[in-house]
Order: C-alpha cells, then structure tokens, then sequence
C-alpha cells in the first residue's frame, strides 16, 4: 500500500497557545483546519461576536493561505456558540466571507469555548482547483 503523505501546517500570523494540536493538516488535496477563535496574534481576544467572528475567519485565512487557498476552498464548516442567539450576528459576518458556492455547515451551541471566546469555528477544505456545479 502507497504512502499518504501528512503536512502539518502552521502560521507565524496565529497565536500559538501552546496546546498539542496543528491549525492545519494537509492529507492529500484535503486540508483539515483546527477549531480558530477570535484572537489576535498575541492572544488578545476580540471584543464581541460580530469582531470574534471576524478574526477567526481571518486566522482560517491565514491557514489556507499557507498552501495556497482561501475561503473558497472550504467544503464544510463547523461553528461553536456560546449563545446560538447570537447566530445572526455571525452569520452577517461569515457571509463576507462566503459569499457564493457557501461551503456545507453546522452550528452548535456548547456549554464552554477556550479563553472565553464567543464563537469557534472549524473547516475542511480541497486545495487546488474547485470547479463548481449545482444539481
């Protein structure tokens, strides 16, 4: 059987928590992208949803671009809340973010995030060429 090869994928642009996890993992063409919060380089989280939110797409951003992605090579998505009520102040922020061929998705309220954040958000991703079709 053929070797797969693993990439771990890393950015000087995040905060490095110390904790035992990659932001990213390259398996092939699939790129598998830790839970990001809405905190700076330096650890300092945003203030409020609409800023958590933001700054956690932004730190997916800085993932898929080490390999030469972006958000539109995201396939699925995962969003933690610590409020689903303050779903529709994410989602008007997300959608700048995806704003067609949205990748699949599903949001969950959890009882506790890290560092206090507000939401969490995690993806899949193809690197490489996506061509889009509807059925």
């Amino acid at each position: 059987m053929a070797a797969t090869l693993r990439k771990i994928i890393t950015s000087s642009k995040l905060f490095n928590s110390g904790l035992p996890y990659s932001p990213g993992v390259l398996v092939d063409k699939t790129l598998y992208i830790s839970g990001q919060i809405g905190w700076n380089s330096k650890g300092e989280l945003a203030n409020g949803i609409e800023a958590q939110t933001k700054l956690a797409l932004e730190n997916m951003g800085h993932v898929l671009g080490v390999v030469g992605a972006n958000h539109s090579n995201v396939v699925k998505v995962t969003v933690l809340l610590a409020d689903l009520n303050d779903g529709p102040k994410m989602n008007a922020v997300y959608s700048t973010f995806f704003k067609e061929n949205q990748p699949a998705r599903a949001a969950y309220q959890v009882a506790k995030l890290p560092a206090g954040a507000l939401v969490e958000i995690e993806a899949v991703a193809i690197v490489g060429e996506l061509i889009n079709a509807k059925l």
